[in-house]
């Protein structure tokens, strides 16, 4: 009998309910699939029955498991299962060559890393994943909610992010002490076709972008100017909102995505200007 293991974060979706609802949520295309965490098979199971997939696991003993449960989809090349730590994928590159749809029941502990790392793989056009609901809040949340962080910023700058609905402990095995919640991201046309949907041009400008958010949410209950003073010249911060009408009192979270990345564009350029003027002299 396998039993989960604390280290790993492990929780087994049991609930056929659940595992139906997840399958109706996926995308209609033909693009690949991948899943991560598939632990005692389950939704790969019914995953299986939709299309094929490949599968990362990083538990040793659940993929001796798993090939032994999967023998005949694996021989036919209908399921593919890899063993590895799918973080050290991502820094590899992608966790497919081609485009794919992420299907994953996410360990509460890496959910967030795992989400970010997705998000940046260009191959990955789309995830509906099972996470921590607070994780899953802020992934999808709206603008002057206290819930709005860099994580709504930097799901909606790619894409669309919503939560699709919430899982109960007794639905899993061990239960978990939360609740989860099923979130859906869907990554833009333009973002699928081009490099991060045009907003930013280059690897190093999304580490900027990242940068700034830090900067930007430091201490959310602070102004956005008291928190991007600590990066940027205050002078120049308060030149551009006056410029773009901003009261000095406006908090990071009232502040939309577009208006982030506004507002990081012409920090940004205001810093080019002050390099090439440096640079002339």
């Amino acid at each position: 009998m396998i039993e989960a293991k604390k280290k790993f974060g492990q929780n087994f979706l049991k609930d056929r309910s659940i595992l139906n609802k997840i399958i109706q949520s996926m995308p209609k295309n033909s693009r690949k699939l991948v899943e991560i965490g598939p632990g005692l098979g389950d939704l790969t199971q019914e995953l299986l029955s939709v299309k094929p997939l490949t599968a990362y696991e990083v538990d040793e003993d659940l993929c001796v498991y798993l090939r032994g449960k999967f023998a005949t989809p694996i021989s036919e090349d209908r399921l593919t299962l890899v063993y590895a730590d799918v973080l050290k994928q991502f820094e590899q590159g992608s966790l497919c060559d081609e485009p794919y749809d992420l299907i994953a029941n996410l360990p509460y502990y890496i959910a967030t890393t795992i989400i970010l790392d997705a998000l940046e793989d260009q191959n990955c056009k789309s995830m509906i994943v099972m996470v921590q609901k607070e994780v899953a809040q802020k992934f999808a949340a709206l603008p002057k909610t206290k819930e709005f962080t860099s994580l709504a910023i930097l799901a909606q700058s790619i894409g669309s992010a919503s939560l699709l609905f919430d899982v109960p402990p007794e639905s899993f095995e061990p239960r978990p002490k939360v609740v989860s919640s099923i979130l859906k991201i869907d990554k833009q046309k333009e973002f699928i076709e081009g490099k991060f949907s045009g907003l930013f041009e280059s690897k190093e400008q999304l580490k900027a972008f990242k940068r700034y958010l830090r900067s930007s949410f430091q201490s959310p209950r602070k102004t956005w100017l008291k928190n991007i003073s600590s990066e940027f010249n205050k002078e120049v911060v308060q030149e551009i909102m006056h410029d773009e009408n901003l009261p000095i009192t406006i908090r990071p979270h009232e502040l939309s995505v577009l208006s982030h990345h506004l507002l990081f564009k012409k920090l940004r350029l205001n810093d080019a200007r002050k390099r090439d003027t440096t640079t002339a002299d």
